[in-house]
């Protein structure tokens, strides 16, 4: 298990947890530079917070969480936008409840505590 950080446009963070080696693997190559395509961090959002992800009433599913190139539109929102849209997620917003954050960058692994 390891904890990553992206942010958007907008500068938040948002904080994820990946359990699969080769995902885990493959987010410390986008970090050290080595993968510079699939970078865009893209999963299924679940409407429960999390510890690790503090400020944010929603985290994503660590076990549908992969990188992308490009993505169709109708599963980009911004950070923000599917924080204050959550009630609207899932149907027409974000169908199947699948978010792709088109400006979404992997920006650390989150080693420390994360408590706030």
């Amino acid at each position: 298990m390891a904890l990553f950080a992206f942010t958007d446009y907008s500068g938040k963070e948002f904080i994820f947890q990946l359990n699969n080696e080769q995902r885990i693997a493959e987010a410390r190559r986008i970090l050290s530079g080595d993968e510079t395509m699939s970078i865009h961090v893209m999963g299924r959002i679940r409407k429960t917070a999390q510890s690790y992800n503090p400020g944010w009433s929603f985290h994503l599913d660590p076990d549908t969480i992969t990188f992308f190139t490009m993505a169709i539109e109708v599963c980009d929102s911004s950070i923000v936008y599917t924080e204050e849209n959550l009630d609207e997620a899932c149907g027409a917003f974000l169908p199947g409840c699948f978010w792709c954050p088109w400006s979404s960058r992997l920006t650390r692994e989150v080693t420390a505590s994360v408590n706030a």
